[in-house]
């Protein structure tokens, strides 16, 4: 008896597993702040957004942005393959980025601040980027 795995699942363990290889190599190598916020970044944007999602200062069009930028973190579908190294989540950070600097720009920057709950210096690289 043969049970299909579904791909999107194989592709989501191969990104975990590579996210903890990852946040492993950084800690060994005494980055172990580093390690301690790419581990903790995605529960972090989560939550950030979530937050976003239900605070009334947050303009519809920013909350509008916020949830397509969500499915399209959520969905199967990217521009690069997720297995690929290095590149593959590079269209998922550029997604999460461009909605950081559209709800900054259309709610203010503190909004943003205030539901973060990781490192501030994390978030003022992301919306450095952004």
């Amino acid at each position: 008896m043969t049970t299909d795995v579904p791909g999107w699942l194989v592709v989501f363990g191969a990104v975990a597993l590579g996210h903890v290889i990852l946040v492993t190599l950084l800690f060994v190598a005494g980055r172990r702040l580093l390690a301690r916020e790419l581990a903790l970044v995605v529960p972090n944007l989560l939550r950030l957004f979530r937050g976003l999602l239900g605070d009334r200062r947050v303009p519809l069009g920013a909350k509008l942005a916020l949830a397509l930028g969500l499915l399209w973190l959520a969905s199967p579908i990217d521009l690069i393959p997720e297995f690929v190294p290095v590149a593959g989540p590079l269209d998922d950070v550029i997604v999460a980025a461009l909605m950081l600097w559209l709800v900054s720009r259309m709610a203010g920057r503190d909004v943003v601040r205030e539901h973060w709950r990781g490192d501030p210096a994390v978030l003022a690289r992301v919306l450095r980027l952004a």
